[in-house]
């Protein structure tokens, strides 16, 4: 079975945040077509906005994503980067999509201030979380439900992942891509990437 994989994009989105996990899914879907060519695709990859424009990432680069809210593909690894979040987190129609595909998929995955956005919309309610160390202190703030963990690349509790920073959400995506298609293709895709994974996770709960 083909696994779709979303990321959602937004104005002033870290590029790495993003860039990082898509790298992975879409390197192991390549390795996985040398493995067994004429095997079903593991993985389809794509970008969500709410509209289905260009967006400007923070650092200026522009992106035009693959799908607004309106006609994206069905979800089953909802990923959410950080970035600029303040904008986001006032939208009731992006927290709304959030909570709603975010309970819907089997996986979901935060990247550095994403975890924000998935507390604002309601999908994490409790237990430990992370995000970049710069903003440890106002996560704690704002969100006290949550327990969050400092000096974590990743953690995982329930279906949701959170890492920390920016190219910490390249071990996470390579977590989920262990759990999801097997430690020898999550190996060969780091390899491939030239990518030395950290020791430094989350306890999995």
């Amino acid at each position: 079975m083909t696994l779709s994989v979303a990321i959602y994009l937004f104005d002033e989105v870290e590029p790495l945040d993003f860039a990082g996990p898509y790298q992975v899914f879409t390197t192991a879907e390549r390795m996985h077509r040398r493995i067994a060519p004429d095997a079903e695709p593991l993985f389809h990859v794509f970008t969500v906005a709410e509209a289905p424009s260009e967006i400007a990432m923070r650092g200026g680069l522009r992106l035009l994503p693959d799908h607004g809210f309106a006609d994206h593909p069905k979800i089953d690894l909802l990923i959410v980067p950080g970035g600029v979040i303040d904008a986001e987190l006032t939208k009731p129609s992006v927290l709304e999509w959030l909570a709603r595909h975010a309970e819907a998929a089997p996986h979901v995955l935060s990247i550095c201030t994403g975890a924000f956005l998935l507390a604002e919309a309601g999908v994490l309610t409790e237990g430990r979380v992370t995000t970049h160390w710069e903003d440890i202190p106002d996560l704690r703030a704002r969100y006290p439900q949550l327990d969050v963990v400092a000096g974590a690349r990743w953690i995982e509790h329930g279906k949701a992942v959170c890492s920390a920073g920016i190219g910490a959400g390249i071990d996470a995506a390579l977590h989920l891509l262990s759990r999801l298609a097997g430690h020898e293709l999550a190996e060969r895709t780091a390899r491939q990437m030239d990518y030395r994974r950290s020791d430094r996770a989350g306890p999995v709960e």
